[in-house]
């Protein structure tokens, strides 16, 4: 059974709005629902419904091991800007530096070296920030 079954689409969305909440952060949320546009609406209830109500909130991993899989795939996909906000939430979901690095350095055999330096080079900088 998944956390969704039988729920409704408001309902969701505050599930979600949960789970977004506790792995981002009240501040990031709270930026991001501020900067909502018209034009960026949509896209703001989809995720919160959609990536945080459903996938997010699923039983079948905890949230350090969504943590690893999210780095992995913004490593893998180039995605830097979303990599250095989910550097945080690792920490947030119980990750440690040092399980980010092996991470990183995991992902430098299947996504690419050059993906990897560009990874450590961000980690870097978002932890320096946070110490």
């Amino acid at each position: 059974m998944t956390t969704n079954e039988g729920l409704s689409d408001a309902e969701r969305w505050e599930q979600g709005m949960l789970a977004r909440r506790a792995v981002l952060s009240d501040e990031h949320v709270d930026r991001a629902i501020a900067n909502t546009t018209e034009f960026t609406a949509d896209f703001q209830d989809f995720i919160t419904r959609y990536a945080w109500g459903d996938i997010w909130s699923r039983p079948g991993l905890d949230r350090r091991s969504r943590s690893v899989a999210v780095l992995t795939a913004l490593i893998a996909l180039g995605h830097h800007e979303e990599f250095a906000m989910h550097l945080r939430a690792a920490l947030r979901n119980g990750l440690t530096v040092d399980e980010v690095r092996e991470v990183i350095l995991q992902s430098a055999i299947y996504c690419g070296v050059p993906a990897a330096n560009t990874a450590f080079r961000i980690a870097n900088e978002v932890y320096a920030d946070e110490a």
